[in-house]
C-alpha cells in the first residue's frame, strides 16, 4: 500500500531515532493515511487513501 495521500501528496519523511545515551540512527514518519469511499468531484463514489489531516480540514467529502 503506497503511504502517500492522494489529496494532498503528503508522504513518508525521514528522520533521526535519537537514544538516551544520543545514539542516533535513521527512522521514518509515515503519515496517517486511511482507505476511504469518498465522492468524487463528478459526484460518483471512489476509494481514496487521504490523511487525516485533510479528513479534518474538510478537503474530502465522505461517502
Amino acid at each position: 500500500m503506497s503511504k502517500r495521500c492522494e489529496i494532498c501528496g503528503k508522504g513518508p519523511m525521514s528522520g533521526n531515532l535519537i537514544s538516551h545515551a544520543h545514539n542516533v540512527t535513521k527512522r521514518v514518519f509515515y503519515p496517517n493515511i486511511h482507505q476511504m469511499r469518498v465522492l468524487d468531484t463528478d459526484g460518483s463514489v471512489v476509494r481514496k487513501k487521504v490523511c487525516t489531516k485533510c479528513l479534518k480540514a474538510g478537503k474530502v467529502k465522505k461517502a
